[in-house]
């Protein structure tokens, strides 16, 4: 009796962690509209990014709490917090050096990562099932791509960059997943992007002419994208990343891809085309093949 109730209470918190981790892939999948939107450069934004959500990822880490004193965060939450400004810092570099779509296609390779370094250094196992799935999402993520992936030597170190932003999401997730062994969700996100937020401010200082928002609605945007695709977004993954094996987790957030042609379609009028649509279903399937049936996890960590 008492072992169908954990299975229960088990399957009950996978199913809750899925839900947060498609939830957080949809709200990043919003991030590009912000961007596009807001009227301060790329390093800024992502500077007001982190920066913004701090208030509201403290107040939710008091809550977590219960208003006790919060934790020291140790090496690995700090880690985690330098490793998110790599990701953005890169990305920006592989947006500025190479092309949209060239940097969009290298950044899928995030769960060839994970894999790796989650066999390498965490022991979990990546089975048939998780190879399957990742050849399909990254088939998948090319695919939304249409014909827009090409390679040009003026683009070779750009597409490097490209590349290196999937190493340092890669780390990140699995970093993460290692500090929410130890720490709650609202504490891990507040100070890892602490850390990311002093990092990108000096980024941003150096390399953008203008920091501070210019109009109302550029005001707006980056306060957007520091709900929407840091608190909410983030947080959600980060949540999840404390009961899902980190290698699944990796490609439901392939998922942010295809919200954000979604909302392209939806705001911008961008076009969806067969190999789009082919492209979302083949990330779906990979996804599905991909799931977990039952998790190590559940039996280490808390949500």
């Amino acid at each position: 009796m008492t072992a169908a109730v954990n299975a229960g209470s088990d399957s009950r918190r996978m199913m809750l962690a899925a839900a947060a981790l498609v939830a957080g892939a949809i709200a990043l999948g919003a991030s590009p509209i912000f961007v596009r939107v807001a009227d301060v450069g790329p390093y800024a934004s992502a500077f007001w990014r982190t920066f913004l959500a701090l208030p509201f990822l403290y107040a939710w880490a008091r809550i977590e709490t219960g208003g006790a004193s919060l934790p020291a965060p140790d090496r690995t939450v700090l880690l985690a917090g330098l490793l998110f400004a790599g990701d953005l810092f890169f990305w920006h570099l592989a947006i500025l050096s190479t092309t949209v779509a060239n940097a969009a296609f290298l950044a899928t390779t995030t769960p060839i990562w994970v894999a790796l370094g989650a066999w390498l250094f965490l022991s979990e196992k990546v089975g048939r099932a998780n190879l399957i799935g990742i050849v399909l999402c990254l088939i998948g993520g090319s695919a939304l791509l249409g014909n827009s992936y090409n390679f040009a030597p003026e683009h070779f170190l750009g597409d490097i960059y490209g590349v290196v932003t999937a190493f340092f999401f890669g780390t990140y997730i699995l970093t993460v997943g290692q500090a929410r062994m130890r720490y709650g969700a609202a504490v891990v996100m507040l100070y890892s992007t602490a850390i990311a937020s002093l990092c990108l401010f000096l980024i941003a200082f150096f390399w953008e002419p203008h920091v501070l928002p210019r109009t109302l609605t550029g005001a707006a945007s980056v306060l957007a994208l520091a709900l929407v695709s840091q608190v909410i977004g983030r947080g959600l993954i980060v949540t999840a990343l404390g009961t899902m094996p980190t290698t699944f987790s990796s490609l439901v957030i392939f998922l942010e891809a295809v919200a954000a042609a979604g909302f392209g379609w939806l705001i911008f009028s961008e076009a969806l085309g067969t190999a789009q649509l082919t492209g979302g279903l083949l990330i779906f399937a990979g996804i599905w093949i991909a799931r977990p049936r039952a998790s190590s996890r559940l039996n280490e960590v808390q949500l």
